[in-house]
């Protein structure tokens, strides 16, 4: 290590130091010196325990938010511009829209909506009724999107014109138990010549007159199903409940990442975890300015960040690289951007980042089914690290026997939750999936790391049989019931390989049916309207036979190792 990079760190570690000291002051009630250090230590160890309280929902939040920064601005979107107070009397607003429909406590509420503020405007709604909000991805479609809705059990859908007239419309015969399709967000203005509801003509109300009182309700009545890609089965739905929402957690992190002048950018899908949990819940405990954009594209992002002029924004590892190989912009100097707070910023892509754009990378790493637990690099660690687990944390890195592994060497990360809180991870309506996720009193992340000498972590890949790709998780299995259902293909196996872009890309090994034949150019096709476009193959190798146990599971480890070979078709350039 040089002598310039030891000093950086050791810097990083002091400033970190007094923002988490600022921060537990805030959320634990102590007394903060900013000029002695040593005396706030000294109380926080005098302190026998730093627990939270019991959890805030999302409405109480809201709630208090609007009663602390008023008519401040919250929420930017194209030309529109939310207070806190604003969204606050909204979404009581569509809380008696909803409550109007028979929506009550504990009905499930479905929210497949591009970023626009109506997205925050009924989640919050369904969270001050004592509902229990389901985001889903716009880019579901077919079984999957059938399963998600059939599974969660919601009694409405509010969704855009587009994903309700050209996703859910198609399934409509077959969901049986959904009451309501109401069109929210863009394209509402056409409900009213469609088959689909419109919420409108409810009366408006004073905030201050809103009758629920969100916190009376009971601590395990679920308020926010977050579903994850499945591993070896279909997705699985965190719940979390209205006495169990991580928002302390989350309230405790804002006041390390953010400052008090700071104002946010994304555009990542508020349905995602990264810019609800993240950019939106944080900003609402900072009193922070949030700027949501409609979507990511490399090509307008630095002007869309310069002009509003944010001073930080998040980022999944996917845009980094991308970002890096769009040409020279007028823009990219122009902005204020300060921080970028990165998940998985692939390490050679790091510094090059830094240096060109003129901002510093923390990377963090989470989960929505990481029972909160949260670690992250402040520029303390070294480059590519994601850095220690916070003091006081008991963690191990195993092997698949459950043992113990050598510095160096990958495990598995596990995370101790304590005696009696295996229900620190709940997955709605799978209890041996929550079962297996924390097991005496150990929460298996599925991640494999490495540790160095020195203690700090490095991500090495996915223990399930999932990929990663621009963001979003990839369930093997989904990927591979949807091409086998392909009338020339007898079996696949599907599985991630190194991307340009960081990541993964999806690779196919196929075997054909006897007396049929496959042209590669038209399996995309066949795939787009079954699968997300995420999840669509881009590469594809025709086997005669695969590797298999004796049990005949198929043995991805050497198609992995093989990986891209001469016979392997590209799909995206056919």
């Amino acid at each position: 290590m040089s002598l310039e990079t030891a000093i950086s760190q050791r810097w990083a570690n002091f400033r970190l130091l007094r923002r988490i000291l600022s921060a537990a002051s805030s959320s634990f009630a102590l007394e903060y010196s900013e000029g002695d250090l040593g005396a706030t230590l000294k109380k926080i160890r005098r302190r026998k325990t730093l627990a939270f309280a019991r959890d805030w929902s999302y409405g109480r939040l809201l709630r208090w938010a609007a009663e602390t920064y008023h008519d401040r601005p919250f929420v930017e979107f194209k030309d529109s511009r939310l207070s806190f107070q604003q969204l606050y009397e909204e979404a009581s607003d569509w809380a008696l829209r909803l409550k109007g429909l028979g929506i009550g406590r504990g009905d499930g509420v479905a929210l497949m909506l591009s970023n626009h503020p109506d997205f925050l405007r009924v989640f919050f709604a369904t969270q001050l009724m004592g509902a229990y909000a389901v985001p889903i991805n716009t880019e579901l479609r077919g079984s999957g999107l059938k399963y998600l809705l059939e599974h969660s059990q919601v009694k409405i859908i509010l969704a855009d014109y587009g994903a309700l007239s050209e996703r859910i419309a198609p399934l409509r015969s077959q969901l049986k138990d959904i009451g309501h399709y109401c069109v929210v967000g863009e394209g509402a203005e056409r409900a009213a010549s469609s088959e689909f509801d419109w919420l409108s003509g409810a009366p408006t109300i004073k905030a201050g007159n809103w009758p629920i009182r969100e916190e009376d309700m009971p601590a395990n009545s679920p308020s926010l199903l977050m579903y994850t890609s499945g591993t070896t089965g279909l997705p699985k739905a965190v719940t979390y409940t209205y006495g169990a929402s991580n928002l302390k957690k989350l309230g405790f992190a804002s006041r390390i990442f953010f400052l008090p002048e700071d104002k946010l950018y994304t555009c990542l899908p508020l349905f995602h975890a990264n810019a609800l949990m993240v950019s939106m819940t944080q900003a609402l405990w900072m009193g922070l300015p949030v700027r949501i954009g409609r979507r990511f594209s490399a090509s307008a992002f630095w002007q869309e960040v310069s002009e509003s002029e944010a001073t930080c924004f998040n980022a999944l590892g996917a845009m980094i690289p991308i970002l890096l190989k769009t040409p020279p912009s007028d823009f990219e100097r122009k902005h204020k951007i300060r921080l970028v707070i990165s998940s998985a910023c692939p390490a050679e892509a790091w510094k090059e980042f830094e240096t060109r754009f003129g901002v510093e990378i923390w990377e963090a790493y989470g989960a929505v089914d990481g029972g909160g637990v949260v670690v992250f690099n402040a520029g303390n660690a070294p480059v590519g690290s994601i850095g220690k687990p916070a003091l006081g944390s008991r963690y191990r890195l195993v092997d698949a026997e459950g043992l113990d592994v050598a510095e160096g060497v990958a495990g598995e990360l596990l995370f101790h939750t304590g005696k009696g809180k295996d229900g620190a991870v709940r997955y709605f309506k799978n209890e041996k999936a929550s079962g297996d996720k924390v097991r005496d009193g150990w929460l298996h992340t599925g991640d494999l790391m490495r540790q160095d000498a020195k203690g700090f972590l490095y991500f090495v890949g996915r223990l399930t049989d999932s990929m990663r790709r621009r963001g979003e998780n990839v369930s093997a299995y989904e990927v591979e019931k949807e091409i086998d259902s392909h009338p020339a293909i007898l079996e696949s196996a599907a599985f991630g390989v190194p991307s340009e872009l960081g990541e993964d890309d999806i690779m196919v090994c196929a075997i054909i049916r006897p007396g049929q034949r496959l042209e590669p150019d038209t399996l995309r096709p066949y795939l787009s309207s079954r699968l997300p476009k995420y999840a669509l193959p881009r590469y594809l190798r025709i086997l005669e036979q695969m590797p298999k146990t004796a049990t005949h599971r198929v043995i991805k480890a050497g198609l992995k190792e093989a990986a891209i070979t001469d016979d392997t078709v590209d799909l995206e350039t056919l």
